[in-house]
């Protein structure tokens, strides 16, 4: 499948390797089916095509029943062989619930004979003893996947794998394994800023297979790179992309006053060397991440002009990106067969993405570095924000979509961006019971008042007045955020040491209660006696997993009781913290925030209750869990969790057991 060459073996020249093949030796299906938003009567599913199709869709009820819904198809063309469809389907009945619900894509060319359609089910799409790719539709919640963190190159495993494998259990095994109702990836599905050689080699060469259309690239301060097609050509394409991305003045913080106020770069990433730039490059890049069948017959030689200690670099995340494609197969059939509810974070633009009102300034007032944003956030839209509810991207701002793909770098694809960047609906709800709630914490952010340096709030004011808007009347919610609402103490606490020395950005210190007004509106929002008195909040991104049981008191005995916060996180899905440094951040935590330890008294949070479960077989004393995988929720019929595992990638399962004896007043 991937064909990396030896190093002896004599380099294509770079025009000769970008030979575009014919459109016929494409798969006429490149990713997809993805199963999306699923209501009792609306079903949305993804696709992605090498070639303009006609769609039909039909569904094999449990009875035997045959039924042949309604099609509303939006095609977006994105090359001269890259379409990206959504698939709306109405039926005119609901959904049986908690059976087996198969589905059979049928595409035909759109001047083909009416009556000739050909069927994309694939036998390696479907589960064993099934014919075609399905799912169970479960408006109440009994089990649930989530996720987040996945980045291509590392080494470990992928946790949609994992859930590929619990999947088969359900089916095999019906009486103990329900079928999951969603699942929930909760941001950096992709890594736009951290990619390796390999990778990027793929991409280019799928651009050209697929006929990427060139873009012209505003406002660069190296010279020759004005194209898209320039830079793939550059001698610094590969791994030196930060002497390309633009530069910002540092401020007048007191570590500047040290090292002098030098020069420092917008994108903020440790491994920025391949931050993708233009928006083929992203939108290849997705392909690439969801489906084997990109990479069917990609030649994957190194580049020229390599040194001997890239080149080396470059042959070792060989390794780990065969590893990563060998499991593209799972992945594929896991995303047909679950509604998949995503979320960004800000692996999927940029590190550090609007992490302060100074990174907003510097990023977005640059011509460049705001193109780079911009087209990551188009293809986030196309691949990600489209499905999770189709109804909030009108045909006006499709239309404006269709018109930046069609001549990436015009006067439409500027105008996308604007109207991107000021676009406040990316959040969503999905009438599960509980409701799926997913928040939007990176495009409505709390901008600090007092230091441009500072951290902003993750919700703004107006936003989360609009939350708890949303939540009233509601028993219970399944609560998604990318980052934790309550976090490790130790580490927060460290963040915000980071921010008084003016270096907030060097240890990512965004989180919930970083920011005064952002935290106090969502502990008042869980407070309110309107609001549901259970939350199950769902969160990634800092690359371990842990689980808080959260009380918040009242502050008198006239008032009810307080809500119960469950504080699950699952991450990374193929990614993982560093593992000695976390072994020593969780002793020194639970040393420092013990409950009898005069530190956490005096450092109390508006009479909280915290209490860490303990990742069962874990040594002694251990709160996170430093193990890839996916996380593993079941619900009772109020929706309280009953059980909360971790899947890890080497086939285990973690549970996370309570401990009350060890709760924390917080």
């Amino acid at each position: 499948m991937i064909l990396p060459a030896p190093r002896a073996r004599a380099r294509r020249d770079n025009a000769q390797a970008m030979n575009e093949p014919d459109a016929d030796d494409q798969p006429p299906v490149l990713a997809g089916p993805i199963l999306r938003c699923v209501q009792p009567r609306r079903i949305a599913l993804w696709l992605a095509t090498s070639r303009p199709m006609r769609v039909r869709v039909e569904l094999d009820l449990h009875d035997g029943r045959r039924s042949s819904p309604r099609v509303t198809l939006h095609d977006m063309r994105a090359g001269a062989r890259l379409h990206l469809l959504l698939i709306q389907l109405e039926l005119d009945e609901d959904l049986p619930v908690g059976s087996w619900t198969g589905y059979r894509v049928r595409w035909a060319d759109p001047d083909a004979d009416p009556a000739a359609w050909t069927d994309a089910t694939e036998p390696a799409l479907c589960y064993p003893g099934h014919e075609t790719p399905g799912f169970v539709f479960q408006p109440r919640v009994a089990a649930l996947l989530h996720g987040s963190c996945r980045k291509p190159h590392h080494p470990g495993g992928d946790g949609l794998e994992r859930a590929d494998r619990h999947l088969q259990q359900c089916l095999a095994s019906p009486a103990d394994h329900a079928w999951p109702s969603a699942l929930v990836l909760s941001g950096d599905q992709v890594y736009c800023d951290d990619v390796a050689g390999p990778m990027l080699r793929a991409i280019h060469r799928l651009i050209a297979r697929l006929g990427l259309p060139d873009e012209a690239l505003p406002g660069v301060e190296a010279g020759g790179v004005a194209r898209a097609s320039d830079l793939y050509r550059d001698p610094r394409c590969y791994y030196r992309r930060l002497s390309i991305l633009p530069r910002t003045r540092g401020g007048a913080a007191i570590v500047d006053l040290v090292f002098g106020g030098v020069r420092k770069p917008i994108f903020t990433t440790d491994n920025a060397l391949n931050h993708l730039v233009t928006l083929g490059e992203v939108l290849a890049m997705y392909l690439l991440a969801w489906s084997p069948a990109p990479w069917q017959g990609l030649d994957l030689s190194p580049p020229d002009r390599l040194d001997a200690r890239t080149a080396a670099r470059y042959e070792d995340e060989c390794v780990a990106v065969r590893g990563f494609v060998a499991g593209l197969g799972a992945v594929r059939r896991v995303l047909a067969h679950l509604p998949v509810a995503m979320l960004f974070d800000d692996h999927d633009i940029s590190d550090d993405w609007n992490l302060s009102r100074e990174w907003e300034d510097a990023a977005y007032g640059h011509p460049f570095s705001r193109r780079v944003i911009g087209n990551a956030l188009v293809a986030y839209l196309l691949y990600q924000g489209w499905g999770n509810r189709p109804q909030a991207f009108d045909d006006g701002l499709l239309g404006c979509v269709q018109a930046a793909l069609q001549a990436p770098g015009g006067p439409a694809h500027e105008a996308l961006i604007e109207r991107l960047l000021e676009f406040r609906d990316w959040h969503y709800t999905w009438p599960t019971t509980p409701p799926l709630m997913v928040v939007d914490s990176r495009t409505h952010r709390w901008r600090s008042e007092t230091s441009a340096r500072r951290p902003s709030g993750l919700m703004d004011w107006e936003a989360l007045t609009d939350l708890q808007q949303a939540l009233r009347g509601h028993p219970a919610v399944l609560l998604v955020s990318a980052a934790p609402i309550f976090g490790v103490k130790l580490i927060e606490t460290l963040q915000r040491v980071a921010t008084f020395l003016g270096r907030p950005l060097m240890v990512d210190a965004e989180n919930w209660m970083s920011h005064p007004g952002a935290a106090s509106a969502i502990l008042n929002i869980f407070r309110h006696p309107q609001t549901p008195r259970t939350f199950v909040v769902l969160s990634g991104d800092v690359h371990y997993s842990f689980v808080y049981d959260v009380e918040l008191r009242t502050r008198t005995r006239l008032q009810r009781p307080g809500p119960h916060i469950w504080q699950i996180c699952s991450s990374g899905l193929r990614n993982r913290f560093p593992p000695r440094l976390l072994a020593v951040l969780d002793h020194l935590n639970r040393w420092l925030y013990s409950p009898r330890s005069p530190l956490n008294r005096l450092t109390r949070r508006r009479h909280m209750r915290v209490t860490p479960r303990k990742p069962q077989g874990t040594p002694h004393g251990r709160r996170l869990l430093d193990a890839s995988g996916i996380g593993l929720v079941e619900l009772d019929a109020q929706g309280r969790p009953t059980r909360i595992r971790q899947l890890t990638n080497d086939g285990g399962e973690v549970a996370f057991v309570p401990r009350d004896a060890e709760a924390r007043e917080d």
